[in-house]
């Protein structure tokens, strides 16, 4: 058993000394500094709600040193903002990223301090599942829920498996139940889109609607499955819905394949993907099922 006890040990230790590497401390708030994860030779990716300030950034590096860092980005919605540091170094890649996960997986967590350097904490992925909408409006490729331990400097940290592979990175602001790991896939995703825009855009229809509940009577005419749609109370003059033939009064049921039956629904359709392709939108106008064709179109950003 001590042998047996002692190999899972060192093991963990050497997993913990073989990703430190990738592994920064990042100040860019007051009292803790966070963790990020080198995501490319110069590109960083941490929590976004530990990015308190967009100048100043300070970078401790694995090697002890310290350099400043440019912010690019931010999505506040998946919780990942994007750095870049002018000392190039390796990729999280490199250490090969999990395309699988499942509940009971070991997982450590692992950031970096400034003071006290590498750190680490131990658990298991307490749930695994598909795709996930955040509270902050984001879309998830995976809800990967932890059982370990965060600390102050935790998040933006590496989540690794028992395989020594890169789940994810760790956030403590996603969820108020457990802390969760954004999984490198969306992490990949996300970055490209920060490095080229700044920001993740967002699909826009042009209306204003209200979740309302359907009654069984006209289900059954229908046929229809929704316990209830979206009232449309608002369309935007000259906007997509408007040109698509969307009316105010008109219940959405569907956009595409997503069934809309609360306002998160829509804006779950409604990511950047959709951008510029034609949606299909599953209606009831006077009692009758319809449909509309909508070019979704980028979400107008809000001027400060």
């Amino acid at each position: 058993m001590a042998t047996t006890l002692s190999s899972i040990s060192n093991e963990l230790s050497e997993i913990v000394q073989s990703v430190g590497p990738y592994v920064v401390s990042v100040r860019a708030r007051r009292h803790y500094p966070s963790s990020g994860l080198r995501w490319g030779s110069e590109v960083i990716v941490t929590a976004s709600h530990t990015i308190q300030r967009e100048e100043d950034i300070a970078i401790s590096l694995a090697d002890g040193t310290t350099t400043e860092a440019s912010f690019l980005g931010r999505d506040p919605g998946s919780d990942l903002a994007v750095l870049k540091v002018k000392q190039s170094g390796p990729s999280a890649a490199d250490c090969g990223l999990a395309s699988v996960v499942k509940a009971g997986e070991l997982a450590l967590v692992i950031g970096r301090s400034p003071d006290s350097g590498v750190n680490a904490s131990f658990g298991i992925v307490s749930a695994a599942s598909g795709r996930w909408r955040t509270w902050a409006g984001g879309q998830l490729d995976s809800y990967i829920r932890l059982d370990a331990r965060m600390f102050p400097q935790s998040s933006g940290g590496a989540v690794v498996n028992g395989r020594g592979q890169i789940v994810g990175m760790a956030t403590s602001a996603l969820s108020r139940i457990a802390p969760l790991a954004i999984s490198a896939a969306t992490i990949t995703s996300v970055t490209a889109k920060l490095l080229d825009r700044g920001f993740l855009p967002r699909g826009y229809l042009g209306i204003g609607v209200q979740a309302v509940p359907l009654s069984q009577g006209l289900r059954q005419k229908l046929s229809i499955s929704n316990q209830s749609g979206l009232m449309v109370l608002t369309v935007e003059p000259n906007g997509p819905a408007e040109k698509g033939g969307v009316l105010p009064g008109d219940m959405l049921l569907a956009a595409d394949d997503v069934t809309t039956e609360k306002i998160e629904d829509l804006q779950a359709f409604s990511h950047s993907d959709t951008i510029g392709k034609t949606a299909k939108i599953k209606l009831i106008r006077g009692g009758a099922l319809n449909e509309a064709l909508v070019v979704v179109v980028e979400r107008p950003r809000r001027k400060d």
